[in-house]
């Protein structure tokens, strides 16, 4: 059991009592109060002193949850700086226009969100007129992740605005042809609005977290002033159950960002009905933001209930607050007074009395509409008090009703969030309450009318003025054109030249190039090294030292390995991101960084590295939402496939990130063999994404920890490295071809041939298996490396689309292998559908081996037999490829069976 402060019994009894005597009389001064004044004013007193002491400094642990009401008492509230009638106007434009708007697409059956808009108007417009900056003034302006469900309100109020006209809001959700506006926050889809895609809920809080968090990551590598920009986060109280969403509450807490606030609007209604329909989730939010050290501002009762609570000198009206759960408190919302009298203030006698001072316009009008978002000034304290609070993040808790204006057909309903369009005689509900210069005439039309005021209008006028003061139009994304120079060649000549008799995996050879480029004069300062805590098992250790573990305290400790070279180094302008156990902490920076050429007009380059496994598996929701934003950089998925990671079996053995990449269209998908792949891909990367015209692509490229002779680059294979696919060993170069091939060892017209061709770490075993052809079996082998199975498939579907515009092209991959003869046999450390993905376009006999299934734990050698893949199956499989041509006897598959061992 835990007392009210948070200080269970044995606890304190751990602690010495210096004074018992006194301790005593504290204690029988709280059961007297108690007994001449009841429970609740000696849990007032206490609750008071608690307050005094935080106040006074005293370290005690803190109250996680305060009385249901407004943090911010009415006579704390600051003075309201606006034309709070003139807002009144605007806002009931933008909830007309957003209503008109979706009940107008509802026709063409394209759906459309009204209820949560209607909800939160008053949230984002107190912010646009008074908070919000913009991208024309200093810095970098604010950032804003706007509640998905809540687009329509914020394309009414562009239109407004003049920034879209009325064909647009007609194209609402209709997007093929070009002009029309996506359902949701898409930067991909309206990049010159759009900054942050949010409605993949739980994405946005995460995301505006990290985003918070990068802005100071700039700032104290002196890379970008972002001291005046603030991140602003609208959410759902919804929303907050995905994990997402308060998975890294912690982290803004301990670094003290006080340059974000999150806004959740407390409706009390999820997508089916009540968020916490037994509970207070308002409550239960304060809790847990609190625990996590974030500064809290409640905004839950409108100015209504100012009498009420002054008429409540017993304490039963917050005592009953307190106690009704969410889901009766929406049934009130919905019920005429004589229910609420009856089953509200017929809880006990003292409210009964308190009911009984009140009329019945009173009641309806404070349980009915009266909500803390729902009043301007009530919003401009609580933002006001956000952005002045400093050593930690702030959280605004609003209260609302879900469908508020939209008339009782809507408000608080269970399905209001699935309701598309309103009635006639709803719209003429909704135009007298919020007092629109809308005739009759225009709502008998067939069609609903939008509403403006006009160009010129005072509305206009004032929004455009607090719009202008601010720094311009509000969400807006902004990209300045800043080409990076090329890195000089010397960082990637290492790589070019191979290792020679050293052996090194394709993870080392990745890292190093990393840190090569991380030294370049003009660019090193802007890569961005992310890590989710497994640095040293991708032999990144090295990068500590030199450039730093970013920590906004520093290194306030002496790390126990500081008399070792490679030392735990954090700094204050630390380089690395190591985000501890969290890929999709990781993710989320990487997505702040890989799009800050937009956010900040400062161009990043983040590579991050993670284990290959935890990647497109775990967090490619969130690669989706890196690609939906535009972002730039490389993603490397490290001990990639399924047979290189010994030991660690079937949940780290990874075959199938490759195909759940290839969902993904801006994504560049590469499985190097060799290092010089690697540094050909980075620098055509960097070309593509940083150069002149850059590209909204990001790249993906898999590296494995199986140490292995380099080789240096071939002349001539820069285009099929980058398209590709190209002829890393003709048959007639294999080392130890058989002296029983005619002509002295090379192939000739009558030899059986086969293309072989591999990609990652199982071109290794294709060159095995080419030797082991010609030796055993007298068949000629080439030996093809695949450095990307996803670009040849997004080359030949490209050709397929112009084939319908009546132009003729031939895909890459056909081209490569036209004249190759024999079949085709595809090999890698992933499932088949990974290089199947371009058998269409290969006009040879076409087959593949892969390692589908679950992985296990063993050796590299017997999971490779196991999945059939190892050297000696591939000559299996080419032997039986031939066979089936008639090019080699039928019997040679099962002499190879049984010589191998299969």
């Amino acid at each position: 059991m835990t007392d009210p402060v948070g200080i269970s019994p044995s606890e304190l009894d751990q602690l010495p009592d210096r004074d018992t005597e006194e301790t005593a009389e504290w204690a029988a001064s709280l059961d007297a109060v108690t007994k001449a004044a009841g429970p609740q004013r000696a849990a007032y007193l206490m609750r008071r002193t608690l307050q005094h002491a935080e106040g006074a400094g005293l370290a005690l642990p803190k109250l996680l949850e305060t009385d249901y009401v407004n943090t911010i008492p009415t006579s704390a509230e600051p003075a309201f700086d606006g034309d709070e009638a003139m807002e009144a106007r605007i806002t009931a434009w933008n909830r007309w226009n957003a209503a008109a708007m979706v009940t107008r697409g509802s026709r063409f059956g394209v759906g459309g969100h009204i209820a949560t808009f209607a909800s939160a108007a008053w949230l984002y417009e107190t912010g646009f007129n008074h908070f919000f900056r913009g991208k024309e003034g200093d810095g970098s302006g604010d950032q804003l992740y706007i509640q998905g469900h809540a687009s329509p309100g914020i394309y009414a109020r562009a239109f407004l605005d003049g920034r879209l006209n009325e064909g647009q809001l007609d194209r609402f959700r209709q997007e093929s042809g070009g002009d029309g506006l996506p359902s949701y926050p898409h930067p991909r889809r309206l990049p010159w609005l759009w900054e942050f895609p949010t409605v993949s809920m739980g994405l946005g809080p995460l995301s505006a977290i990290y985003q918070a968090r990068f802005n100071r990551y700039l700032e104290n590598r002196s890379i970008k002033d972002t001291s005046n920009s603030h991140v602003w986060a609208f959410l759902g109280d919804g929303e907050m159950d995905e994990p997402e969403a308060t998975a890294a509450l912690a982290l803004a807490a301990r670094e003290q960002l006080d340059n974000l606030t999150f806004v959740i609007n407390c409706n009390l209604q999820r997508l089916d009905g009540p968020v916490r329909a037994n509970f207070r989730v308002v409550q239960e939010l304060e809790g847990q933001f609190r625990g996590a050290g974030w500064n809290v501002v409640k905004s839950l009762w409108g100015s209504a209930w100012d009498e009420l609570f002054q008429l409540d000198t017993k304490g039963a009206l917050i005592r009953r607050l307190r106690d009704v759960p969410d889901a009766q408190f929406q049934t009130y919302a919905t019920r005429d007074v004589a229910y609420i009298r009856e089953h509200f203030f017929g809880a006990e006698p003292a409210l009964a009395e308190l009911g009984k001072l009140l009329t019945d316009a009173k009641i309806a009008e404070c349980f009915h509409t009266s909500r803390g978002g729902h009043e301007a000034r009530k919003v401009y304290a609580a933002y006001k008090a956000a952005v002045e609070f400093k050593g930690a993040p702030t959280v605004i808790l609003a209260q609302t009703v879900k469908g508020y204006t939209l008339g009782p057909g809507f408000e608080s309903k269970n399905a209001n969030h699935q309701m598309k369009k309103l009635s006639g005689k709803e719209f003429r509900a909704m135009r007298d309450l919020l007092e629109l210069p809308i005739p009759d005439a225009k709502l008998d039309e067939e069609l609903v009318p939008y509403g403006h005021p006009g160009a010129d209008s005072p509305e206009v006028r004032y929004l455009q003025e607090r719009r202008a003061a601010l720094g311009g139009p509000a969400p807006a994304r902004r990209v300045h054109a800043v080409a990076l120079p090329e890195p000089a060649d010397r960082a990637f000549s290492a790589l070019l030249k191979g290792s020679g008799k050293q052996e090194m995996a394709t993870t080392m050879a990745f890292v190093r190039l990393a840190k090569e480029l991380m030294r370049d004069k003009e660019t090193g300062k802007r890569w961005v090294p992310i890590v989710p805590d497994e640095a040293r098992t991708f032999g990144m250790e090295s990068l500590f030292p030199s450039a730093g573990i970013y920590s906004p305290l520093g290194q306030t400790y002496e790390p126990v390995d500081r008399d070792q070279l490679m030392y735990y180094k954090e700094a204050k302008n630390g380089q690395i991101l190591n985000e501890g156990i969290t890929e999709a902490g990781a993710m989320a920076d990487f997505i702040a960084a890989s799009t800050s050429y937009a956010t900040h007009g400062e161009p990043m380059i983040p590579f991050y590295i993670f284990y290959s496994m935890f990647g497109w598996q775990r967090t490619a929701d969130q690669m989706w939402q890196l690609g939906d934003q535009l972002g730039r950089g490389f993603i490397v998925g490290a001990t990639a496939g399924r047979t290189t990671l010994t030991g660690e079996g079937l949940q780290h053995a990874d075959g199938h990130s490759h195909l759940i990449a290839s969902t993904n269209p801006a994504s560049l998908n590469y499985d190097p063999a060799f290092a010089y792949e690697i540094a050909v891909i980075v620098k055509d990367g960097l070309r593509r994404m940083y150069g002149p015209e850059a590209e909204n692509v990001f790249y993906y490229l898999t590296v494995y920890n199986e140490p292995k002779q380099q080789p240096a680059m071939p002349a001539g294979v820069e285009e099929g490295i980058v398209k590709g696919l190209y002829r890393f060993r003709e048959a007639a170069n294999s080392p130890k071809l058989s002296t029983s091939l005619e002509q002295g060892g090379a192939p000739t017209s009558e030899t059986p041939r086969i293309q072989l061709i591999g990609s990652g770490t199982a071109i290794h075993w294709a060159l095995e298996a080419q030797e082991l052809l010609a030796a055993d079996w007298g068949v000629a082998a080439d030996v093809w490396s695949a450095t990307s199975w996803g670009e040849l498939r997004r080359d030949a579907l490209e050709c397929d689309e112009a084939l319908l515009r009546g132009e003729m092209r031939t895909p890459y991959v056909t081209r490569a292998l036209e004249g190759a003869e024999g079949p085709v046999l595809a090999v890698s450390d992933w499932m088949r559908q990974v290089p199947d993905q371009i058998s269409q376009w290969v006009e040879q006999d076409y087959s593949s081996l892969g390692t589908d299934g679950f992985g296990l734990s063993d050796t590299r050698e017997a999971a490779r037999r196991h999945f059939g893949v190892d050297p000696q199956s591939i000559v299996v499989a080419a032997l039986a490829q031939l066979a089936r041509r008639g090019e080699v006897p039928a019997s040679a598959v099962k002499e190879a069976r049984e010589r191998y061992g299969l």
